[in-house]
């Protein structure tokens, strides 16, 4: 027999009832455990595969250069990176089924998962650039960072509801998502890879302000943490050499300095309008990782101040579309996991592009999108994926 609810009348009107949040949950669960079948929302898909199509065609013409003269191959890095954009699409298409209380159910085993491959990398990893960071798949590498700074956001919004009316606490607010976050920055320092460490703590540090946690607490952490990163930057080896060249990139324009100089000879180059697609000189074997950490700055000679610009606002639009979805979200977990992941987004555009015009120092940050990497690629899609499904369970997009 069905639950006997009394419907209350609204808005005056005998004939209109207001649905109870029993049987919205009753109905939601009957239609699906895990399935999200609502409308996605089209703009924001619209400027991920904009953005992303845009990504690959500057791989391809950043990249063909080294990628023939290391090779043979001119278009050997373009077509891997094609082939993840495609199964980028895929796994988002995917990812927006899945319900968020699914994911939420998951997260904990996520992020189990997560710190579990970054130790396995310290023991089976492969190193590059005097990092221990990758493991060999065989067919490809696979950075087990990349699937932290996701298991981080999904993670930290569960316990974030959790412990809700607790959140204030120094018990509950803070020594919980400290003990997460102090396990990945050991881990990650032992690689090391200190441009993960920043933003996952900057991440994980928006998702316990988001979450309620006491903002008293987190300043004192921050204070704390900047200093012991300050110290590390300065007495670390490459970071404080990395420090010295963007402080005076002319003085060691041949050592230290190259690639800092080059960024900024493609930027200037570009003028207004750029120099065209595929007419970059300085991604003949001028400037390295023109076609990862440094693409930005081979977009900018090629298409110059005004698609530079383009490309910035589209990424803004994704952004702002984002949080707009966060806010508008069904329940709190859902608005949590979107506005970390949206802040994840911004936070590495903005570092990016800090770096290749260096306003900050070098710190290998990718540009999402753009980057060549299949790991980070693949990773990003899955998050694109994830607010879609939110947006999903949105009646009024």
């Amino acid at each position: 027999m069905a639950p006997d609810f009394d419907f209350p009348k609204r808005f005056g009107k005998e004939n209109e009832t207001v649905e109870e949040p029993q049987v919205r949950e009753l109905r939601d669960y009957s239609e699906s455990r895990f399935i999200n079948r609502g409308r996605i929302d089209l703009p924001f898909l619209v400027l991920t595969v904009l953005i992303l199509t845009v990504g690959v065609i500057t791989v391809f013409s950043a990249s063909f250069a080294r990628s023939y003269y290391e090779t043979g191959n001119a278009a050997g890095v373009f077509l891997r990176q094609l082939f993840f954009a495609v199964a980028g699409i895929v796994l988002m298409m995917f990812a927006s089924r899945v319900k968020p209380k699914t994911i939420r159910k998951y997260s904990k085993l996520l992020m189990i998962v997560s710190v579990g491959l970054l130790f396995l990398v310290l023991v089976i990893g492969i190193i590059g650039g005097g990092s221990r960071r990758w493991i060999n798949l065989g067919f490809t590498t696979f950075q087990p960072s990349e699937i932290t700074k996701l298991a981080i956001i999904l993670y930290f919004a569960s316990m974030a509801c959790r412990y809700k009316d607790q959140m204030k606490t120094f018990r509950y607010g803070i020594i919980p998502f400290g003990f997460w976050l102090g396990v990945v920055v050991v881990l990650l320092g032992l690689e090391p890879h200190f441009s993960a460490i920043i933003i996952i703590c900057l991440v994980g540090g928006l998702m316990m302000y988001a979450g309620g946690a006491n903002i008293k607490y987190l300043v004192l952490i921050v204070l704390v943490g900047g200093a012991l990163l300050l110290l590390v930057l300065l007495t670390g080896g490459y970071t404080s050499e990395r420090i010295t060249a963007w402080r005076d990139p002319m003085a060691e324009k041949l050592g230290d300095g190259w690639q800092i100089v080059q960024s900024l000879y493609a930027v200037g180059s570009g003028g207004l309008l750029g120099l065209g697609l595929g007419q970059s000189i300085q991604k003949h074997m001028y400037l390295p990782e023109e076609h990862n950490d440094y693409i930005f700055a081979i977009y900018c000679e090629e298409m110059g101040f005004v698609g530079a610009s383009l490309i910035l606002i589209l990424f803004a639009l994704l952004i702002i579309r984002g949080y707009w979805l966060a806010m508008r979200s069904r329940d709190r977990y859902s608005s949590l996991i979107v506005t970390g992941i949206m802040t994840l987004l911004a936070i590495q555009v903005f570092l990016n592009v800090a770096v290749v015009t260096n306003l900050i120092p070098s710190t290998g940050i990718s540009l999402p999108f753009f980057s060549y990497g299949g790991t980070a690629l693949l990773m990003q899609m899955a998050e694109m994926g994830i607010v879609l499904g939110v947006s999903r369970n949105i009646d009024d997009k």
